[in-house]
């Protein structure tokens, strides 16, 4: 199969999205498929796949710009400005599908009409959510593509009537997000007392500020926040009153994120509404248990091998670090074995049957 995958951060930013699409790419090119990326940074050497560029510019440049219609924040007008490049470098008959995950720009470049010939049919994954695809407000009418995965069991029953679809989580690279030895030093954090965890972008949705509060109610433990976005300041405030010189935020290379989960004791994530959420899988495969907000969807991907509850009593929360800290001897082992249910290999494969169904209706239509 020739398969292209287009995102605006590729090569550029260890986002979720593009970590998970990018991996996705990289495992079906070693099992032969042929895969091409388009994204705004620079070829790497090295890939089994076939890079191009496409410029964007990046959201953090973007965040004070006006809301309308198709443009409704950073990321819609991060997408509008990497759209010119991927019309250029997007040549529909290299192709037997395209695949993203980003609307509307991209969505709509991928699925252009053709002149004197067919475009290649379209796979949207709904891995920053569905609303695209269940939408029939303002641009979102616009939507359509002629596969649809679905990284969750509520997408894929509110979408499954109308779309062709395919239930398939995400995956974790299993040989790099393995149990090892806590490395606090080299990554400058403290070295005495228990570490809380969250990689998160700094958005209102993944509640980071909500842990700085949960977090204040736990003497001596320290909060270590990986990641960036528009709420760096409020939570930058918000923790030097509740957690003084127990707070850091920080940012590291999508290579030092496994030595980060095993340097804590305990990983947060308080999003309500996660498409998925890789950080879950990825902190259990490296040996950190895992409190997180209850829920079915979550439950699916993380089962009873972590710590689930009503997270919106910030003391609450803190009994439940405190309670799956205590706990790891028993959580660990589990969350590790659960977290190789994930490998990317067994998830490509899913994909690659999918996507060569989407190919064979396309022709047939």
């Amino acid at each position: 199969m020739r398969i292209l995958f287009a995102l605006p951060g590729f090569h550029r930013f260890e986002r979720g999205a593009e970590i998970a699409l990018l991996s996705l790419a990289a495992e079906l090119g070693r099992a032969g498929e042929e895969v091409t990326v388009i994204g705004s940074g620079d070829a790497r050497a090295g890939t089994p796949y076939r890079f191009l560029h496409a410029g964007s510019v990046r959201r953090e440049r973007l965040e004070k710009l006006p809301r309308v219609p198709a443009l409704r924040s950073d990321t819609g007008w991060e997408e509008a400005t990497f759209a010119p490049g991927l019309l250029r470098a997007y040549r529909p008959a290299d192709h037997d599908v395209t695949v993203t995950c980003s609307f509307p720009f991209t969505n709509w470049v991928l699925r252009r009409p053709v002149l004197g010939g067919r475009r290649p049919p379209h796979v949207f994954v709904t891995q920053n959510g569905d609303w695209p695809a269940i939408s029939n407000d303002s641009e979102f009418r616009t939507f359509g593509c002629e596969g649809l995965v679905c990284t969750n069991p509520d997408y894929f029953e509110r979408n499954r009537d109308r779309w062709r679809c395919a239930l398939i989580p995400n995956g974790i690279d299993a040989t790099r997000f393995t149990p090892g030895a806590a490395e606090r030093a080299r990554l400058g954090l403290p070295e005495q007392g228990p570490i809380v965890l969250m990689v998160s972008a700094l958005i209102p949705s993944k509640r980071v500020e909500d842990g700085v509060r949960a977090v204040s109610h736990m003497p001596g433990a320290q909060l270590v926040v990986a990641g960036d976005g528009p709420e760096r300041e409020a939570v930058d405030k918000l923790a030097g009153e509740l957690l003084p010189g127990r707070f850091r935020r920080l940012t590291v290379a999508a290579t030092e994120m496994p030595a980060l989960y095993r340097s804590a004791d305990v990983f947060l994530h308080l999003s309500k509404e996660e498409s998925f959420g890789n950080v879950y899988i990825e902190a259990l495969g490296c040996g950190a248990p895992v409190v997180g907000h209850d829920s079915a969807r979550l439950r699916w991907i993380v089962g009873d091998d972590a710590v689930l509850l009503d997270t919106t009593d910030p003391v609450a929360v803190a009994r439940a670090l405190e309670q799956a800290i205590a706990s790891r001897e028993t959580l660990v082992p589990r969350g590790v074995a659960r977290a190789a249910t994930f490998a990317w290999p067994r998830v490509a494969a899913q994909y690659r049957a999918f996507l060569a169904e989407v190919i064979a209706a396309g022709r047939r239509a």
